[in-house]
């Protein structure tokens, strides 16, 4: 069943897309070669239980689209490097070097509503092509968000996100897909990252979506660790970015929650 907001949910919403924006622009400052992917994951725990919001991955079950471990996930960020597309898990013994690019994806559960996001940072300097896969996937995220408008339908994100990675040369996952976002973390309806336009449901004021393309530099396949049950890696070792952002569909222009509009900016709302 798809949910719609009202205005008080959606600004609790906010809330926790603050938090989660926080917890990317610390780690993001704390990222250097030698840096473990434990310690990082440690840094984001600490950030967003002192905001007064819980790490919603740490302990999840998964299933379905979502993951697949057979155990719950043990950390508050899935932390994916390179070639792994998503759900890599946090280590004290995994250090980033220079040249890396790294996924980071967090969820939080602030006042009986949830944030998500992802960004996907290099590491130092990292070579041209690198570089190109984390803009396009960036740019195809923003693609997605300027569909997410009332009256559209969901295969319009769908659409925006895939015509614009394609045409750079890259590929779209489709093992993993966008969703609604709410008092639960995963909601209906999902939001692939490709397909025709002018299909599936028809977006209505008061919905929020997680937008969240992954992006591979080659080919879309990926196989699921045996090891651990949960670390997604393309097929074909090839590196892959993966951003993502929650969206409220408004009368007007979508909202990025966790980014402050003109209006906000204007009259002093804060966190």
């Amino acid at each position: 069943m798809i949910t719609r907001k009202s205005a008080r949910e959606i600004e609790q919403m906010r809330r926790a897309g603050r938090v989660v924006a926080e917890v990317l622009a610390l780690i993001e400052s704390e990222l250097r070669p030698g840096v473990s992917t434990g310690h990082l994951d440690a840094l984001a725990e600490r950030h967003i239980r002192g905001a007064g919001a819980i790490p919603s991955f740490k302990g999840y079950l998964g299933g379905g689209r979502y993951g697949k471990g057979p155990k719950a996930f043990p950390a508050s960020t899935c932390i994916s490097i390179d070639s792994e597309v998503v759900h890599g898990i946090p280590s004290p013994h995994v250090m980033l070097t220079e040249g890396d690019t790294v996924s980071i994806d967090l969820g939080v559960l602030f006042r009986g509503f949830y944030g998500d996001g992802a960004r996907t940072f290099p590491v130092g300097a990292i070579a041209d092509g690198p570089r190109r896969l984390l803009d396009v996937t960036r740019e195809a995220m923003e693609k997605g968000v300027e569909q997410a408008r009332q009256g559209n339908r969901v295969s319009d994100i769908s659409h925006a996100v895939q015509c614009h990675v394609e045409s750079h040369g890259f590929s779209v996952v489709r093992e993993f897909v966008g969703h609604g976002i709410g008092a639960a973390l995963h909601e209906e309806p999902q939001v692939p990252n490709f397909g025709e336009p002018g299909r599936r449901e028809r977006l209505v004021a008061g919905m929020v979506l997680a937008i969240e393309p992954m992006v591979n530099a080659g080919a879309p396949d990926v196989l699921l660790s045996a090891e651990d049950g949960w670390t997604a890696r393309t097929r074909d070792g090839s590196r892959s970015a993966h951003f993502e952002v929650c969206v409220a569909v408004t009368e007007g222009e979508p909202w990025v929650l966790g980014r402050p509009r003109v209006h906000d900016v204007l009259h002093g709302v804060g966190r």
